[in-house]
C-alpha cells in the first residue's frame, strides 16, 4: 500500500494504513525512526491497543477466555483514513467480527498524527459506542535510530524531567510483571545507556514522577518525549540493535499470577457507554541537547 505522506517545513512523515504505523520521520534530512528488520524486530512504531504488554494466557471477560496477545491487535489491522491535510492525518479502526473474537467489545480507535517542523504529535482517541463499560489500554511504541546518522552509539543517555526512584519492576518469564524491583544506574536525573542495561528486558517506569524525558545521543542530538497524556513510559531495545524505543502507555502487562477479569487487570481504563478518551504525546527533535 502507498504510505500517507505529511510535510511541514523540512520535516517529512510517512504513515502506513496497516496499523496506522509511522514508518519514516525525518527532520532536515535526518532520519529518526529506525527502518525495521524482521531478523531483529519487524515493526517500527506500532500502535498498542486494546492492551499493553502481555496477558497471562489470554484475557478473561465474564468467565470466558480470549486469545488476546502481546500489545493487542490494532497494529495488525488496516485503518480507514478519516481526515487528511498537508501536515495532519486521522485514521480510524472499528471493531469487526475478527476483533470481537479476541476482544468482545464494540470500539472506535482514532489515531491522529500532527507534524511540525521539528516535532511529531501522536494522539490516540478511544470511543465506546456500545452499551457496556469498555476496558482498554493503549500506547505508543516508536523505535528511534540509535545512533542517528553521523553519531556514535556509546555515550548516549536518557534524562528524565524529574528525579525518579531509580527502580523498575523485574520482568518475569512470559513478559509478566513481578513484585521484585531492579535498581538502575541513575546519575541524578540521567540514565546512561548501555547494552547491559537492556540484557533482561524493557525498562518499565510505572507512574513515574516525570511526564517528559530526553534521549540524548553522544553528539548532542536529542529526541524529547512529552508523554503528559499517558500514565507510564518504557525504554526498550534488543542486544546491539540500532534503535531505542521510547514508549508511552496507559496500561501494562499482567502481574505474575494474575487470573482476574480484564476489568480487574491493573491500570486498565474503563470507558462508560458513549464516552471517549484522548491520549497524546509529542516527540521533538533537536540537533543539540538543551
Amino acid at each position: 500500500m502507498i504510505p500517507i505522506v505529511l510535510e511541514s517545513g523540512a520535516a517529512r512523515l510517512e504513515v502506513a494504513v496497516l496499523g496506522a504505523e509511522a514508518r519514516r520521520w525525518s527532520v532536515g534530512g535526518v532520519e529518526l525512526l529506525w527502518r525495521g528488520d524482521a531478523a531483529i524486530w519487524g515493526e517500527i512504531s506500532p500502535i498498542l491497543f486494546p492492551i499493553v504488554g502481555w496477558t497471562r494466557d489470554g484475557a478473561r471477560v465474564n468467565g470466558r477466555r480470549y486469545p488476546l496477545e502481546l500489545h493487542g491487535f490494532a497494529r495488525h489491522k488496516p485503518f480507514e483514513v478519516f481526515a487528511r491535510s498537508a501536515d495532519r492525518v486521522r485514521l480510524v479502526l472499528e471493531d469487526d467480527r475478527a476483533t470481537r473474537a479476541l476482544y468482545p467489545f464494540p470500539f472506535r480507535l482514532g489515531v491522529e498524527y500532527r507534524l511540525g517542523p521539528d516535532r511529531l504529535t501522536i494522539c490516540l482517541e478511544v470511543e465506546n459506542p456500545g452499551d457496556a463499560p469498555l476496558p482498554y489500554a493503549c500506547g505508543l511504541h516508536p523505535g528511534f535510530r540509535w545512533p542517528v546518522e553521523g553519531d556514535v552509539r556509546d555515550g548516549a543517555t536518557v534524562r528524565f524531567a524529574e528525579p525518579e526512584t531509580g527502580e523498575v519492576a523485574v520482568i518475569a518469564p512470559g513478559g509478566l510483571f513481578s513484585k521484585a524491583l531492579r535498581k538502575l544506574p541513575f546519575s541524578g536525573r540521567e540514565l546512561p545507556l548501555s547494552e547491559a542495561l537492556f540484557a533482561s528486558d524493557a525498562l518499565c517506569f510505572l507512574d513515574p514522577s516525570s511526564r517528559a524525558l530526553q534521549f540524548i545521543m553522544a553528539g548532542g542530538a536529542t529526541i524529547e518525549m512529552d508523554f503528559s497524556g499517558f500514565d507510564h513510559c518504557a525504554l526498550w531495545t534488543r542486544p546491539h540493535a540500532p534503535f531505542l524505543s521510547l514508549e508511552a502507555w496507559t496500561g501494562y502487562g499482567d502481574p505474575e499470577g494474575f487470573a482476574g477479569d480484564l476489568y480487574e487487570k491493573p491500570s486498565m481504563k474503563i470507558l462508560a457507554p458513549g464516552e471517549r478518551a484522548r491520549r497524546e504525546a509529542t516527540f521533538r527533535f533537536s540537533r543539540q541537547s538543551a
